[in-house]
C-alpha cells in the first residue's frame, strides 16, 4: 500500500485542509493499492500563494540554473524507475515491460532533453529599434490525465520551471500515486520553495479552484475535450492563457500502391498504433482506412494479427501485450461502444463485449476489430479510448483524406505507401497536429499537439517551452 495523508506545497510536505482521502485502485486485481488526500479550494489557494511568492526570484535565477534543477529532476527519476514503473503499471495497467520503457523512461527523456534546449535557446532579439525578449509567464496550473500520468506531468512541469514559472499540479485523482514520487524527487533536489506545488483532489473541486484563481497565469491541461472546454471557460473569466491537449480519432491511411511484405508490414503495425496501453492513448490510430478492393485479405491479417499476438493478460506478470483499462467505468463505456458498433451494422471480426474467460478479475476488454465500418458509425466518430479497431475501406485516396478529416479531431494520424513522397504529400492534406509517414517514430523534440477540438498549444521540445514564455518588445 502506498499510502500519502500530506500535500507538498512552499517546499515541504504539509497537512490539508481538505478531510477527504482518495483510494488509489489497482486496475488488475480491483483493489486498493494506495490512497492520498482530497485537497480542496484552500489547499489551492496556499499553493497559489506560495507560487506566487516564489516566483520573482525564481524568474530572475539564470536559465542555466534553472536547468541544472531540471536535469537533476530527469536523473532523479532515472533513480526511482522501477517504483515509478511498478507504481504506474498497477495504477493504469500498462504491462511492466512498457511501464519500464513509456511509463517511467519518456519522463525522464523529456526532462533530460530541456537543459541542452535551454542552452541553445534565444532568450531575446533585436528586432529594428527594438529588443524583444522572452519572459516567463508566471504562475502555471498543471491538469494532469491518468493515461501516461508520470509523461503528462513532466511534459509541463519540466517546461514551465525550466522557463523561469512556478507550478501549481493537479494530477489525475485516478494515477496519482506517481505524482507523489515526483513530489519526493523534487524534495530530494532541493527545488527552491514554492517553485513546485502538488495539490490532489478532483477535477470538479481542486481543478475547477486552479483555473478559475486570479493569480494562476496560465493553465495547461491534458485530458478530455468536455472537460478542456470547461477548463477553458472557467479559465477564459480571469483571460489567463489556456493551453490544451485533448481528444483523438486518429485515422490511419493504408495506400492504394501498398501490397504483399508492405501491405502486410502496415497492416500488422496499424493494430500496434491502436492498442498502445489498451488503446487509452489520444493519438491511437483507432480509423484503418483502407482500400475498399483489398478491404477483406488486410481484415483477415488483422485477424489473425490480434487472435495470435495481442494476449490480454496480468501487466504485473508481463503475461499479455495489453493489461486492463483503467478503471470498472472505463471498462463498460468502451465495452457500450462495442455494443453500439454491432448495433450500428459493424461487422465484428474479433474481440467484444465479453470479460475474457482466463480473467475474471480486472478491468480487461478484449481487444476488438470492426469491419466494414463506415464513417458516420459512433464508432468511427467519437474517441473510445480501449482497444476498438474499426475498418472504413475508401476508394480514392481523396475519399480517404476527406473521410481522414471527417472528425471533430485533429491529434494525430498515419499515412503508409510504398513511394515515401507520395505517403508525405497525402501526410499534409491531413489537418492533425502529426503525422506519422509509414511508421515513423515518436520524437520527443518535435512539437505534440492537434487541430480542431484536439486543443491548443504544442507541447515537448522548444515548442514545449515557448509555450510557457510571454513576449516583451523594448523600444529603444
Amino acid at each position: 500500500m502506498q499510502q500519502y495523508d500530506q500535500l507538498y506545497i512552499d517546499g515541504r510536505w504539509v497537512d490539508p485542509h481538505g478531510t477527504g482521502t482518495i483510494e488509489v485502485i489497482n486496475a488488475s486485481t480491483e483493489s486498493v493499492m494506495g490512497s492520498i488526500p482530497e485537497g480542496d479550494e484552500t489547499d489551492v489557494d496556499l499553493a497559489v500563494a506560495a507560487a506566487v511568492a516564489a516566483f520573482p526570484t525564481w524568474a530572475a535565477t539564470a536559465p542555466a540554473d534553472r536547468a541544472k534543477y531540471v536535469q537533476a529532476l530527469a536523473e532523479g527519476i532515472a533513480a526511482r524507475s522501477d517504483d515509478l514503473a511498478e507504481t504506474i503499471c498497477g495504477e493504469v495497467g500498462m504491462p511492466m515491460f512498457l511501464s519500464k520503457r513509456i511509463q517511467a523512461g519518456l519522463p525522464q527523456l523529456i526532462a533530460g532533453s530541456y537543459p541542452a534546449i535551454v542552452e541553445d535557446f534565444a532568450w531575446e532579439e533585436t528586432v529594428g529599434s527594438s529588443l524583444v525578449v522572452k519572459e516567463p509567464l508566471g504562475v502555471v496550473g498543471a491538469i494532469t490525465p491518468w493515461n501516461y500520468p508520470l509523461h503528462q506531468i513532466v511534459l509541463k512541469v519540466a517546461p514551465a520551471i525550466v522557463a523561469g514559472n512556478t507550478v501549481v499540479l493537479k494530477p489525475s485523482e485516478v494515477a496519482p500515486l506517481n505524482a507523489f514520487i515526483l513530489a519526493e524527487i523534487i524534495d530530494e533536489i532541493r527545488l527552491p520553495d514554492g517553485v513546485f506545488n502538488l495539490v490532489s483532489g478532483t477535477g470538479p473541486v481542486v481543478g475547477e479552484a486552479i483555473a478559475a484563481h486570479p493569480q494562476v497565469d496560465m493553465v495547461s491541461f491534458t485530458g478530455s475535450t468536455a472537460a478542456g472546454k470547461r477548463v477553458a471557460a472557467v479559465g477564459a473569466q480571469t483571460v489567463k492563457r489556456i493551453a490544451l491537449e485533448l481528444g483523438g480519432k486518429s485515422a490511419n491511411i493504408l495506400l492504394p500502391s501498398l501490397d504483399g511484405d508492405e501491405l502486410s508490414k502496415a497492416t500488422k503495425a496499424a493494430v500496434g498504433s491502436a492498442y498502445l496501453n489498451s488503446g487509452q492513448t489520444c493519438t491511437a490510430f483507432t480509423r484503418l482506412l483502407v482500400p475498399a478492393d483489398k478491404h477483406d485479405d488486410i481484415v483477415a491479417t488483422l485477424r489473425d494479427e490480434v487472435e495470435s499476438t495481442w494476449t490480454v493478460g496480468d501487466p504485473a506478470t508481463g503475461a499479455g501485450r495489453l493489461g486492463p483499462l483503467i478503471s470498472a467505468a472505463q471498462r463498460d463505456r468502451v465495452r457500450g461502444y462495442i455494443q453500439q458498433g454491432i448495433d450500428e451494422g459493424a461487422t465484428l471480426v474479433t474481440g467484444g463485449t465479453e470479460q475474457p474467460d482466463d480473467l475474471p478479475t480486472g478491468y480487461y476488454v478484449k481487444p476488438t476489430v470492426f469491419a466494414d465500418v463506415s464513417n458516420d458509425m459512433t464508432i468511427a466518430q467519437e474517441e473510445i479510448f480501449g482497444p476498438v479497431l474499426s475498418v472504413i475501406p475508401y476508394g480514392t485516396v481523396d475519399e480517404a483524406v476527406d473521410i481522414a478529416n471527417d472528425s471533430p479531431y485533429g491529434l494525430s494520424g498515419g499515412v503508409w505507401g510504398a513511394d515515401v513522397e507520395e505517403a508525405k504529400a497525402v501526410a499534409r492534406r491531413i489537418r492533425t497536429g502529426g503525422v506519422e509517414v509509414n511508421g515513423g517514430g515518436y520524437n520527443p523534440l518535435a512539437p505534440f499537439g492537434g487541430y480542431k477540438q484536439s486543443g491548443i498549444g504544442r507541447e515537448a521540445g522548444v515548442y514545449g517551452l515557448e509555450e510557457f514564455l510571454q513576449t516583451k518588445s523594448l523600444q529603444l
